[in-house]
Formats: C-alpha cells, sequence, structure tokens
C-alpha cells in the first residue's frame, strides 16, 4: 500500500539514503560553522573546527585501545567539555555511550560496569575513587580507566593512569569516523534510577537521538547560534540529547560543572546564555538566591524544566527574574523530553499571577518527532478529556528505547499494546494538554479516596517559607494511609508545622492536607529530583 504502480529502479542507494545519526550534525559544523564558539569552559574555549578534530582523535584513540563497533565505553563524569567530546567521539569509532550517574554508589557503578560489559571507562578525578573502589568489585573483566584531570576544579591528575589529553594526543586526526549502516544501531546506553530494584539498561538508536534534535529545535522555537548552558547532567538522558543538537545549529554549549545560583546568574550575564534546562529544583534555586549571587542580565533566557511538576509559585518567580520556563516531560526511556506545555499566545498570553502559572505546570502535548502521547485506562482505552479522570501516560514514537538491554521480559512488559507505559498518572484536559497527577507509586489512597501528592505539594510551596516540599503516603491505622509532608525550609525560617498546616486547609479538603509534617533537607538525586522512596521508608518508620 502506498506505492506506485511501477517503482523499477527506484531503490535507495547512496545518493538518496543515509541513515539518520546525529553524528552528522557534528560533521556539517565543522565546515559549515568552522570558526564559530562550539564549548566553552572557563579557559577552555574551542570553535567547531577543533572541536570536530578533537572528537576525531578520541575516536582514532578509543579504536587504537581496541575498543570495536558495538563495544561500550563508559564515562564518569560531570558537565566538562571530555563528557561533551565523548557525545561524538564514542560513537565515531562505532562503539557505545554509557554515561554512569557519578552520584551511585559503588555497587551500583559495578554493577552497570559489568551489566554493560564496558572496555573503557573515562574517569574525572574527582571520581576516581568511586570508579577504582567499582572495578574491585565487578564481577567481569575490568575495563582500561583513562582519567580526565579538570585543573579549573582543582582536581588535578593522580599519576596512576593514563591521561585524556595524553590519549587525545596520540589519535590520528584524519581518522575516519565509523557512521551507522543502519540508523537503528545502538548510540547510547542510559541506565534507570534502579530506586526498585537493579537499574535498568536503556539502549538508544541513531534514528531516534537524530529526531530529537530536529524536535527540539521546532518546539523550543530555536534560530542559529543559541548558547546552551549545562545545567542538566550529561549523563542524564544524555543531557535530554541537547549536546547532539547545539550543533545542528552553530549553538555554544557552556559547561556548567558545579550547580549553583552564582554559577548560573554568571554564565547567563558573562556568556549571555540563552537557553537552559533544569529540574525545578534548579529554579527554587534562582528564585531564592541571595542578591550577592545574582547578576544582571537585560535578556530573555529560555528554560526548559522538567522532573516533578514545578510548583506554580515558583514558575510565577522565575519569570519575574527573566527566565520563560516551558514545562515539559519525558523518562530515561523517551530520550528525555517528549512533551511539552506548547504556549498558545492568543488564548493564554493576558493571564497573569496563579492562573498563568497554573497553565504552565501542565506537561502538555507531544513533541513532532513522536507519533502519539495520550492518557489511556486500564484497558488501554481513551480517558474523558475533561481534566478530571486519570490514566496513565502512554507513548508512541520514533524517540522512544529500542528496549532494556539484556532483559526482552521487562522490555515486552514496557511495550504491551503498542505503546510505552510511563507509570505516570495524568488527566487530559478538554483542549488535549495531559497534566501528571502523580507518579502512580506516588498515589496516596486515604479512607478510600485518592490524593494528589503533587497537587498538595503546589499548594505547600506557596507559602513564603518553604524552599521546598514533598508529601508521601504515612500508615495509618484508621483511613489506611494520610498525607506526610516533608519540608525543607528557606534560610532563617522557623519550623511551624500547625501553621503550615492550616496554610494547607485553607485551600485543600480536609482528607488532602498533610496529617504530619518534617522539618528537614530533603534527599535528592543528581538531577535535582527528591528522593521520595526515602521519604515513603522514614514515614513508614514514623510509626
Amino acid at each position: 500500500m502506498g506505492w506506485m504502480s511501477d517503482e523499477s529502479g527506484l531503490e535507495k542507494c547512496a545518493a538518496n539514503y543515509v541513515p539518520l545519526t546525529p553524528l552528522s550534525h557534528l560533521t556539517r559544523a565543522a565546515h559549515v560553522f568552522a570558526e564559530h564558539p562550539a564549548v566553552i569552559y572557563g579557559r577552555h574555549r574551542v570553535t567547531y573546527a577543533q572541536y570536530h578534530a578533537r572528537c576525531t582523535r578520541l575516536a582514532s584513540a578509543l579504536a587504537g585501545l581496541g575498543v570495536a563497533p558495538g563495544d561500550v565505553v563508559a564515562t564518569l563524569l560531570p558537565n566538562v567539555p571530555a563528557q561533551i567530546e565523548a557525545s561524538f567521539g564514542v560513537p565515531a569509532c562505532g562503539a557505545v555511550l554509557n554515561t554512569i550517574n557519578t552520584r551511585l554508589d559503588v555497587d551500583t557503578v559495578a554493577y552497570i560496569l559489568d551489566h554493560g560489559e564496558a572496555k573503557i571507562v573515562l574517569v574525572d578525578s574527582q571520581f576516581l575513587e568511586l570508579a577504582e573502589a567499582a572495578f574491585a568489585r565487578m564481577e567481569g573483566p575490568t575495563p582500561k580507566l583513562i582519567e580526565v584531570p579538570d585543573v579549573l576544579a582543582d582536581y588535578p591528575a593522580s599519576g596512576r593512569h593514563d591521561t585524556y589529553e595524553e590519549m587525545l594526543a596520540g589519535g590520528d586526526p584524519g581518522f575516519h569516523w565509523v557512521l551507522p549502516q543502519d540508523e537503528w544501531e545502538g548510540l547510547a546506553l542510559n541506565y534507570t534510577s534502579g530506586t526498585t530494584g537493579r537499574p535498568k539498561g536503556v539502549v538508544y538508536h541513531h534514528r531516534g537521538a537524530y529526531l530529537m534534535t530536529m524536535g527540539t529545535v521546532v518546539s523550543w522555537r530555536m534560530v542559529l547560534h543559541p548558547v546552551y548552558l549545562t545545567i542538566v547532567p550529561l549523563f542524564h538522558c544524555n543531557g535530554w540529547n541537547h549536546t547532539w543538537m547545539m550543533p545542528l545549529l552553530g549553538g555554544t554549549l557552556v559547561c556548567c560543572r558545579d550547580i549553583s545560583a552564582s554559577a548560573i546568574f554568571g554564565a547567563v550575564a558573562e556568556e549571555k546564555v540563552t537557553h537552559m534546562g533544569g529540574a525545578p529544583i534548579v529554579l527554587n534555586m534562582l528564585v531564592n538566591a541571595p542578591e550577592d549571587a545574582r547578576r544582571h542580565f537585560d535578556h530573555e533566557v529560555q528554560v526548559f524544566t522538567a522532573g516533578a511538576p514545578p510548583a506554580p509559585a515558583t514558575l510565577a518567580k522565575t519569570e519575574e527574574l527573566g527566565f520563560n520556563v516551558t514545562q515539559v516531560y519525558g523518562l530515561t526511556e523517551t530520550y528525555g523530553h517528549v512533551t511539552e506545555c506548547l504556549w498558545r499566545d492568543a488564548e493564554w498570553d493576558d493571564l497573569q499571577g496563579p492562573e498563568r502559572a497554573a497553565i504552565k505546570a501542565r506537561q502538555g502535548v507531544a513533541f513532532p518527532m513522536m507519533e502519539d502521547i495520550t492518557v489511556l485506562d486500564a484497558e488501554m482505552a481513551q480517558v474523558p478529556k475533561d481534566g478530571c479522570a486519570q490514566g496513565e501516560i502512554m507513548i508512541r514514537g520514533n524517540s522512544v528505547m529500542k528496549g532494556y538491554f539484556k532483559n526482552p521480559q521487562a522490555t515486552q512488559e514496557a511495550f504491551e499494546g503498542g505503546y510505552f507505559h510511563s507509570g505516570d498518572i495524568a488527566v487530559q484536559h478538554p483542549d488535549g494538554y495531559m497534566q501528571i497527577a502523580d507518579r502512580a507509586k506516588d498515589i496516596i489512597i486515604s479512607g478510600g479516596e485518592n490524593i494528589s501528592s503533587v497537587e498538595v505539594e503546589g499548594v505547600l510551596m506557596g507559602h513564603e517559607d518553604v524552599l521546598l516540599a514533598a508529601v508521601v503516603a504515612k500508615p495509618d491505622e484508621k483511613w489506611g494511609e494520610v498525607p506526610c509532608a516533608f519540608v525543607e525550609l528557606k534560610p532563617g525560617a522557623e519550623p511551624d508545622a500547625p501553621a503550615l498546616i492550616a496554610f494547607a486547609r485553607q485551600t485543600l479538603a480536609g482528607f488532602k492536607t498533610p496529617k504530619h509534617v518534617v522539618f528537614d533537607e530533603l534527599p535528592k538525586t543528581s538531577t535535582g529530583k527528591i528522593q521520595k522512596f526515602e521519604l515513603r521508608k522514614r514515614a513508614r518508620e514514623m510509626g
């Protein structure tokens, strides 16, 4: 179906068909934007011609160390140039890139290295002890370690391993990149957080990443030469694929190793950052930054935020600082963001305050590279689009993972019914925009009533003394479960549980109002997400 009556001689050939890969973006940029700034990190400033040459040397050096197409090369790196270069240099020798979360424990790092069968690991000097300890606990062959010192951050070379720059120096600048013969070939291997067991290895393909870069440009309404600040860890969904995207536009990547309000404001003011991403905790950091950490800038910064839905109060305050925030949504399994709260100028421009922020907190509609993202019930039927009926967000499109590495059963379960099952509970508004009600495991069921922890958290975050809030279920003899709030206060604020409960009661129904409030610093992942599984454990132990 769809074929013409006579297609003799109309076959694929080298002239009319090239497998899609994001590697092509940097190859083009090395010529089109040769002298334009590509990567900035303090004194490290390279053009696109230099960036391409360094990635080529990396690919050559890895091949010289015995890395063959299909092998895995891992990294334990923060947001530094070596991590950015690995995004292109590793697949340019035909290998698969495995960026490992630097905040994981030793056992988990050892498991990932074993499971992924990494041949080489690029390790920042700060995380050298973590890598060496993980090597000692591995069950399989130990990979070769290449150390990446960072003098700017005061992490010099240990002297125990070959270094990254030494390896690059031995690479061939004329090395021919190993491009995929099939766009379905593996490009990257990313591991899930593993909060309910061993992390699962998520395999990305070249096609999905290429289309992700194209779709993001459209959705973010980007033009040539953006300046992107790498706040999102590059080990998280490969930095939402933005590293692969920037050469497409001749953009400049500004590395941000240590995430702080002063570092972000400084980069925006000095490097004229135009775009950045980050979890709601980053927005909260900016809103609550002291005056001596802030810098004046006279341009608008476009921000993608994802993770837990940001509180409307936080969104409103962030805009006042000069950051235009767009809520996006996605998972490791979807290469990062695949939905966005696409702003409807004519309908929403006049909205102000809480009404405007409430719209911006929606997860929205599918990115253009996706086929269908909607909310379905347990029978895989569309839920009513009334903003009330709940179901699970289901995802179908080219930027969905190949599957879970060495785990066909989990892959089959995730794709049951022809959609990827997100595990996120949401409603869908009459205009089709989705809004997360909660993770399935975070719904609180009290006396038979479902309570959205997200809703309760949003109310608590509206209190002037609250820096962060997380709400989980606490076992209760009478009601089964009741909401328990864990609250991190702003500096100088005094804990007052009755006052905070009374504040929440002004907005929430009685059964939704927290019955317990615990004041403490909240446990967070490296991407700024609050670790609710830790809080649920604490709530159970409270008795």
